[in-house]
């Protein structure tokens, strides 16, 4: 079987979670690997056949997407280019995790697909959900079409819904309190975290930022550039995780039993959804990061609260179940409308 998995580029949580998965599918069948989207930071560590453009947001330096930005670089003419030429009819299988070039491939020209992601979860009706931006939500729904969708929440919502895949990195690594707190704010520049950060001098920050190129130190303060090793570092032996209210870093620190607190990032359905849903486990959230919020912040660096989580190692059973009925029957099944 020829297996086209194609992963969204746009954040690092897509990625991450790749990492896991493509060497289970390649004991599955003949795979090859699309990515598309570019606002990332992070190696895959496999040989990618198609690296396309795609569609993706920027993020902005307040804490939100930046549409105008997003809008400028999105053309639509060349996003229909990428369409036109992937060559969808050669793969018995599209495996997607919220990439639209090859959805919208497979959607016209009727090769099955398999869409395996977080956005899926969130669009699942037993999950929570934000009452505001219905067009993101349309977005969410359409950005990358399949009748078959299956996806990763931080609680098993409905029965397409599976606990968060936790890269073995973090699996096996042995955990500490050296009494700092690690933050990953990607969609606020380096200059507001600190300036706001600053004003609560009694604790150490660790803050990963894609403006960092180096290591950079301000009193209480660690700079780091987005690494993988240093922040899994930081992260394991932390008092605590503040971040945006994306899905894999989160879903890390719960694994991790760190306490937690995210800022959902404006103007994304999807983060204000998963804020709710964390908000209901006991996790804290805050709006935004201003100094209007530093109360809060300090209550939550003071507290205790650690959330229960559990997160077994089963990647490989839910591929597994995935992908039986494409092994035991030529026709497209029907597993979820």
């Amino acid at each position: 079987m020829r297996i086209l998995y194609a992963i969204q580029g746009t954040g690092n949580g897509h990625l991450t979670r790749a990492k896991e998965i493509i060497p289970i599918l390649q004991q599955k069948g003949d795979l090859d690997i699309l990515v598309s989207g570019n606002e990332n930071n992070l190696e895959l560590g496999f040989e990618i056949k198609y690296k396309l453009k795609g569609l993706n947001f920027t993020f902005g330096k307040k804490g939100g997407i930046d549409f105008w930005a997003s809008f400028k670089k999105m053309k639509l003419s060349r996003f229909y280019k990428e369409i036109k030429n992937l060559p969808i009819q050669e793969y018995d299988l599209i495996i997607n995790d919220f990439e639209p070039v090859s959805a919208w491939a497979a959607k016209l020209n009727n090769i099955p697909i398999v869409s395996l992601s977080h956005q899926n979860a969130v669009l699942d009706a037993a999950s929570p959900k934000y009452g505001k931006y219905k067009f993101e939500k349309y977005i969410l729904k359409h950005y990358a079409p399949s009748s078959v969708r299956f996806g990763f929440h931080f609680k098993n919502y409905s029965s397409a819904i599976f606990a968060p895949i936790i890269r073995k990195k973090i699996r096996a690594k042995k955990t500490s309190n050296k009494g700092h707190i690690t933050v990953y704010l990607p969609s606020y520049n380096i200059d507001k975290i600190v300036k706001v950060l600053s004003k609560i001098p009694i604790i150490k920050w660790h803050i990963f930022s894609k403006e960092a190129k180096s290591l950079i130190f301000k009193k209480n303060m660690t700079i780091y550039p987005i690494n993988e090793f240093d922040f899994i570092e930081s992260m394991a032996s932390s008092a605590g995780v503040l971040c945006g209210a994306g899905f894999e870093t989160p879903s890390e620190a719960l694994y991790l039993k760190k306490k937690l607190m995210v800022i959902p990032m404006k103007n994304q359905y999807e983060q204000q959804c998963n804020a709710i849903a964390l908000k209901e486990m006991g996790v804290a959230v805050v709006k935004k990061l201003n100094r209007k919020q530093l109360k809060k912040i300090a209550k939550w660096i003071q507290s205790d609260t650690i959330i229960a989580v559990d997160y077994p190692d089963i990647t490989e059973d839910i591929l597994e179940a995935i992908l039986s009925p494409y092994y035991t029957q030529p026709a497209f099944p029907t597993i979820l409308s």
